[in-house]
């Protein structure tokens, strides 16, 4: 509790992606005891919100003006008020212009996270992100469309590492996004994989490759609310590049290796 002013901070709390058991602990604790919740639409699991005692507003047809109204009005009656975020609030979570307006009015706040889409999407494909010797690096990205992106962050540029790939908010432009992971240098063969409602009942997964992934995601009618992603460590063909972790030879603060 923010002591200076007897009231309780506003709570940011990630709603996870859609499966409404993929809430913390915590963000489970503070729905429970909120008097006020402004939460993120439809995407929103609404198993999440029944049974709350709490007055619900859903914030899909507001302006950011409108959100912060609420936001100020609640915590200066003195009431427990989460912003409800899918997902998890800072990966394509629009907050920094909320809590920008609640710094520049003295409101406090806390941020609790949740599990993103692109970490549940790697849990639906059974996927390790990183591999040894296969890949060490995960990027989190989306293409430019109404909203652009940074000039040296097109998709092209990010291709060049051949890392592994998750891409949000682009799957209606599966054709340029193919098109653009090509040209930036991933070869036609690579594994890409389309999650749907990842985590809902009506969930869908295709894999395919960088040939094949327009036509398929054309063909099963997929044209939002999926995540794209492309890699090498998606080939389930290919035996599993294994960790040295838990190698019997290999030391760590933990343990000291066998001789081999």
């Amino acid at each position: 509790m923010n002591h200076s002013s007897g009231r309780h901070p506003v709570h940011f709390v990630g709603a996870g992606p859609g499966d409404p058991e993929l809430i913390t602990v915590k963000g489970q604790r503070l729905l429970s005891q909120a008097e006020l919740v402004v939460y993120t639409g439809s995407l929103v699991p609404k198993a999440l919100l029944a049974g709350l005692t709490a007055t619900l507003h859903d914030s899909a047809g507001l302006t950011l003006e409108q959100v912060f109204a609420l936001l100020d009005k609640g915590w200066r009656q003195g009431q427990r008020v989460v912003r409800l975020h899918t997902g998890d609030p800072a990966i394509y979570g629009a907050i920094n212009e909320q809590m920008a307006l609640l710094r520049n009015a003295g409101i406090p706040f806390v941020i609790v996270p949740g599990v993103s889409s692109a970490l549940a999407a790697a849990a639906a494909l059974k996927t390790e992100l990183t591999l040894p010797e296969v890949a060490q690096t995960v990027i989190f990205t989306r293409r430019g469309g109404r909203t652009p992106v940074p000039p040296l962050e097109n998709l092209v540029s990010l291709a060049g590492h051949q890392a592994t790939m998750l891409i949000f908010l682009s799957v209606g432009m599966i054709g340029e996004v193919v098109a653009e992971l090509r040209a930036g240098g991933y070869p036609a063969d690579t594994p890409v994989a389309v999650v749907e409602k990842v985590s809902w009942p009506e969930e869908r997964l295709l894999r395919g490759s960088l040939d094949t992934i327009a036509g398929q995601v054309q063909a099963a009618g997929i044209t939002k609310t999926a995540l794209i992603a492309v890699g090498r460590v998606l080939c389930e063909a290919d035996p599993p590049a294994l960790s040295r972790l838990y190698a019997a030879g290999f030391s760590h603060g933990c343990r000291q290796g066998e001789e081999e």
